[in-house]
């Protein structure tokens, strides 16, 4: 299980996902029953779930605010945000297979990367034909952690978390100044 959480957190392995819900619950449907209660617990209004990967479905559908909420239950899981912050992952050779070298797609995890933003504690990238590209991100400075939600961006994911982070660091400093 930990393996394929790597899998699907760094390369967004949609086969992965529904091999992990078949083993959490027998099937693809009855896991995105259980994301569905677990989003009503966390106060998601608009938000519907079919499958454990988001990939294209009339019936699946969230809201970026949906999306903090989910994601500020996330990064509060240790083990996810280890795995989250991973940018290289080695599978060990298996029978059948050598060993694999996977990387992490979030950029702004990468030190060398323009993108780089520190303090990220996890995030997850998407993207879909209808939704384009999606970024959720977490990230923590003295003590204030925040969560940025970009859907629908046509390749500004990155600029517009950062610009996001940024000013919710400056407000939460300045009120904190005062």
């Amino acid at each position: 299980v930990e393996q394929c959480l790597y899998g699907l957190l760094l390369k967004s392995a949609n086969e992965i996902g529904n091999a992990l819900a078949e083993h959490v619950s027998g099937s693809v449907s009855g896991f995105a029953a259980l994301m569905n209660e677990k989003a009503v617990q966390l106060g998601c209004k608009g938000t519907h779930f079919t499958n454990p990967h988001g990939l294209n479905d009339s019936e699946h559908y969230t809201t970026p605010y949906d999306m903090a909420l989910i994601g500020r239950a996330a990064f509060q899981n240790e083990t996810l945000c280890k795995i989250d912050t991973t940018t290289i992952y080695r599978f060990p050779a298996t029978k059948n297979a050598e060993s694999k070298t996977i990387s992490m797609g979030h950029k702004m995890l990468y030190s060398t990367d323009s993108r780089y933003y520190e303090g990220i504690i996890g995030g997850k990238t998407g993207y879909t034909s209808l939704a384009g590209n999606t970024l959720v991100t977490g990230a923590e400075r003295n003590g204030v952690r925040l969560v940025a939600v970009v859907m629908k961006s046509r390749s500004t994911h990155y600029e517009d978390t950062k610009a996001l982070l940024d000013y919710g660091f400056a407000v939460m400093e300045k009120a904190g100044a005062q």
